[in-house]
């Protein structure tokens, strides 16, 4: 490898010495970063394989991505340092033209230091796009398993059909993490996780009928020792680490990750004092940087954590990463699913000013064929009255309608081509229409929502008659319903996207297979969902297992 093609890599590591606050970026034209004191370059300190946390990579452009890893040699330790030495160390970095690791095209090192968990951020620059590449990790005599990852088209390219899964909500007490397993089996390109990647509750707090089929180790999580632990609890788990490693992730958190339904500063149960919220805030996302495949862009500052951000998949798509956490004004009127004056409230907003002018501005800039809006919460309105009170979740999207407004008109307004928001956090697949006025349901639709279920929060689910539930007789925009495990799998092509809602029927017990149960096609220019497929439901469940109104917002709302 020539020097010039190594000054293209960004190597992230921590800062030099014991007092380093946060991770420094420098481009090596060598292989060997200069020598710093106090490391250690051999891995002499590690007594067991520190790679127990498994490898990913991240946040994709055309000419590189971001390898992530956490050394940690007892990833359930209490005290959140996994077993480690707390001194830095040194680890070598490899990307591989072929899948057997043989062709070597660029290699590097990091330092992984305890003030940062030992976790491992690397920005890869200059390589050629639109292609795979597969990476791991070296320190001393410990390698690390294989991953891969992919580069974005160039810019002026739409290259070939985008094969994006994005998934959300995964209960580790619930159920296994088969889901993960099996979206590994399908090779996407591009996987999208939308929230409540790990839950805070402590052993047995939020259970399922029949009771947990896994525990959560330690206590409710407060400290940065509780979400190290609690981060490499769920990192540990081999399925999840097999999704990690087989293609790039784009990560934004929801509320699990912190505390049930935060908002800005806000905790779920803002009643009980918490003085230390402050605290458990800046903890959980200073973990949650540790434990993601994120850029140095977002390193958290304090309690303030950069999430939202564009990723650009050549001219085939841009992907707007939404925050609906960090900046939101407080729910309305005790949140749950109410009918409050404040839902409508013109000064109320979901995304904050700046994130919201921010996603306007990507709206008028953009020159993709798809605008992919990566969020948390439901976007399209979901009475559940039929009456004439509305009804609705004040967590949601319809708890901000002038916000969703201004989003809606904004990218009317910019002419988006064609505009589709994702969402996770309701534990159901769902499809939409999306509409500007939900109070004309004869206007025109002007965009899609598809929404994946949960990977195992709430355990098995039941499979039921989308057609037959009220929520879509109230709503004529909603098109599909089902209440089992699973995840989203997309083709992103030109002409059209087609999503397929994927069901794990099992989750409860480990090994299930995975089946498409509908199929929808978003055409080019064409807005809202077109179902081409149903998979027949069985039928001795179609009486037995149809969906209320009311147990629908228990199993999305229903929290310890």
């Amino acid at each position: 490898m020539s020097k010039l093609n190594r000054r293209h890599f960004l190597v992230t590591g921590l800062a030099a010495g014991a007092g380093a606050a946060i991770p420094a970026t420098a481009a090596y034209a060598d292989p060997e970063p200069p020598a710093e004191t106090g490391r250690d370059l051999a891995g002499k300190g590690l007594r067991s394989d520190p790679f127990t946390l498994g490898v990913a990579s991240g946040d994709p452009d055309h000419e590189g991505f971001v390898l992530w890893t956490r050394l940690a040699q007892q990833p359930l330790a209490e005290d959140g340092l996994g077993g480690m030495p707390q001194t830095p160390f040194t680890v070598q970095w490899q990307i591989y033209a072929d899948e057997g690791g043989r062709r070597v095209v660029h290699s590097g090192v990091s330092v992984a230091a305890p003030e940062w968990g030992h976790s491992v951020h690397v920005e890869v620059d200059g390589l050629r796009s639109d292609r795979d590449y597969w990476y791991r990790f070296r320190v001393g005599p410990y390698v690390s398993a294989i991953g891969r990852a992919r580069t974005a088209p160039h810019p002026l390219s739409y290259g070939g059909g985008l094969a994006m899964a994005f998934v959300s909500c995964a209960q580790y007490e619930h159920g296994y993490f088969t889901s993960y397993r099996r979206l590994a089996e399908e090779n996407p390109d591009l996987i999208l996780h939308l929230g409540d990647y790990q839950y805070e509750y402590t052993k047995n707090t939020y259970t399922i009928p029949g009771g947990n089929v896994r525990h959560h180790d330690g206590p409710e999580t407060e400290t940065l020792a509780n979400y190290r632990q609690r981060h490499a609890q769920y990192k540990a788990d081999p399925d999840l680490q097999a999704a990690h490693a087989a293609a790039p992730w784009l990560v934004v958190w929801d509320d699990h990750e912190l505390d049930n339904n935060w908002a800005d500063e806000v905790p779920e149960k803002p009643e009980v004092p918490q003085p230390n919220f402050r605290a458990r805030r800046e903890a959980a996302f200073r973990a949650y940087y540790e434990n993601m495949p994120l850029r140095r862009t977002s390193i958290p500052r304090g309690i303030d954590m950069q999430l939202y951000r564009r990723i650009r998949w050549g001219q085939m798509a841009t992907f707007h990463m939404l925050d609906t956490r960090q900046y939101r004004d407080d729910q309305g009127c005790g949140d749950g699913y109410r009918d409050c004056p404040a839902a409508v409230d013109p000064a109320r907003s979901i995304t904050g000013a700046e994130q919201e002018s921010w996603l306007l501005d990507g709206f008028r800039k953009s020159r993709a064929q798809w605008d992919v809006l990566g969020q948390q919460v439901f976007f399209a309105q979901r009475d559940n009255n039929a009456g004439p009170a509305k009804v609705t979740s004040m967590d949601a999207w319809d708890g901000y309608v002038a916000s969703r407004r201004r989003i809606t008109q904004g990218w009317i307004d910019a002419d988006v081509r064609n505009p589709v928001v994702l969402t996770g956090d309701v534990h159901a697949h769902w499809a939409s229409d999306l509409k500007l006025d939900y109070d004309d349901p004869t206007g025109p639709s002007v965009g899609a929502e598809l929404v994946a279920t949960s990977i195992s929060t709430g355990g098995n689910g039941a499979d039921s008659d989308p057609a037959k539930h009220p929520f879509l007789t109230i709503n004529p925009h909603l098109k599909f319903y089902n209440n089992q495990r699973g995840y989203v799998l997309t083709k992103i092509e030109r002409d059209q996207m087609t999503a397929d809602f994927k069901v794990v029927p099992q989750v409860q017990t480990p090994g299930a297979g995975v089946y498409t149960r509908a199929t929808f096609v978003i055409e080019d220019q064409v807005p809202g969902v077109q179902q081409t497929y149903l998979r027949p439901m069985d039928p001795a469940l179609r009486a037995a297992q149809q969906m209320t109104v009311e147990e629908t917002v228990r199993l999305e709302t229903e929290r310890p």
